[in-house]
């Protein structure tokens, strides 16, 4: 099968450049010719999408966007793989060529800002439905900015956004979560198993030392590093043992954090935050080898959450709110434990912290369950039923397995 792999960018940026990064060797080392096929070459400072050597590449912000459509077009796929597509209106074109599947990352076409959050008077995920009375909304729950040009200009492109689903022969997401919104939306979707890396070194915790937890992530208000920042307090009251705190990644709140963390260590002499800046995958991996409990406190209602199940192929559990599509891979009370997520608050995060920690034989449990889990999301697994829908689409390519109404 020939598969062309469509995306925005031939760089590895955030989530869905490393999901392509994994799953075009796999096409490839399962024997399907692959094609790279990307908007544009940016940012500079990360590193290029590395495929193997025989994947062409073919970028429209060298070439232009209608010569590296003709060049897709002459490399006669079978399939067209589109994901994170900046252009709205380039799916349908890409879509002519022969038959499509998109993968849903985010809430592209679901909501003006794709937060799907309210930040006011309290933050809430956002359940309603996309359409023209979210503009009536936007101002008064704080969903996005605070300019109605700006609130009008991305109201119109998440209507093109929606518009393109009903383009395509089928539309793949990676939770019940995402197909339950979609399905809001008149969209059929099906949600694969998602990969995670493959199982490393195994986290060894030390009986003695400091209890050490992880935040990997962007640093800004609905990934909830400051939630999570302030229950530190009610767990460090609470347990026996010192917690070493590391926060790895960078954002807008990160000056905030930094400030509020040197407050919080000078009454707290059993706590040590440790900030280490932007971290690729690579070393997300070295910091879950010395890692006893990863916490996800995302406000917003994380579609996903990779780093949860990336976690668990080290034997690490989790604590998180339960938000969006993350009770898709945490399991309360097997893998780790959610707090309230409607609304999240720092005591409720602190509840599931300690849940994890307080006993040593619920927590070794939890370990256990937490690479039980993880397995669950491998590549063969994905390979096997993404697959499966390019066989079915390609069988039937005037046929759209996905509809809109």
């Amino acid at each position: 099968m020939r598969v062309a792999v469509a995306t925005w960018s031939g760089r590895r940026v955030g989530g869905i450049e490393e999901y392509i990064s994994d799953v075009i060797p796999a096409l490839r080392a399962a024997g399907h010719a692959v094609m790279l096929w990307h908007e544009m070459d940016g940012p500079g400072d990360r590193d290029p999408i590395a495929v193997p050597r025989d994947v062409p590449i073919v970028g429209a912000n060298s070439l232009g966007i209608k010569p590296a459509i003709e060049m897709l077009r002459d490399w006669q796929p079978d399939v067209i793989y589109i994901q994170g597509l900046v252009d709205s209106t380039l799916g349908p074109q890409l879509a002519e060529i022969a038959p499509s599947v998109f993968f849903v990352h985010t809430y592209a076409g679901m909501c003006i800002s794709g937060g799907k959050t309210f930040t006011r008077p309290s933050v809430v995920p956002c359940d309603r439905r996309f359409g023209w009375p979210c503009l009536l909304h936007y101002f008064p729950h704080g969903c996005g900015g605070r300019n109605p040009m700006t609130m009008w200009r991305h109201y119109r492109r998440q209507q093109t956004r929606l518009s393109a689903y009903g383009r395509y022969h089928a539309i793949l997401t990676h939770t019940d979560h995402m197909c339950c919104e979609l399905a809001k939306h008149g969209l059929q979707a099906e949600a694969l198993a998602y990969p995670v890396s493959s199982p490393g070194a195994m986290a060894v915790q030390e009986d003695s030392g400091p209890w050490r937890l992880l935040f990997a992530g962007r640093m800004d208000f609905l990934k909830g590093s400051l939630y999570l920042l302030e229950a530190l307090p009610n767990v460090v009251s609470r347990l026996d043992r010192p917690i070493r705190m590391t926060f790895a990644g960078d954002g807008c709140d990160r000056p905030k954090l930094e400030s509020r963390a040197h407050e919080i260590q000078g009454r707290l002499p059993k706590l040590e935050v440790v900030f280490t800046g932007w971290v690729f995958r690579g070393q997300v991996s070295a910091l879950l080898e010395d890692t006893d409990l990863l916490v996800v406190p995302s406000l917003w209602p994380e579609p996903f959450g990779t780093v949860g199940p990336a976690a668990g192929c080290h034997g690490v559990p989790a604590a998180a709110f339960a938000v969006g599509g993350i009770p898709h891979w945490l399991h309360d009370g097997m893998n780790g434990h959610l707090a309230p997520g409607h609304p999240p608050t720092p005591s409720g995060l602190a509840d599931a912290i300690l849940k994890c920690l307080s006993d040593p034989k619920h927590y070794a449990d939890l370990q256990e369950g937490a690479s039980r889990v993880a397995a669950t999301f491998s590549m063969q697994e994905h390979l096997l039923q993404l697959l499966r829908v390019f066989r079915r689409v390609t069988a039937a390519p005037a046929v759209a397995a996905a509809s809109h109404g």
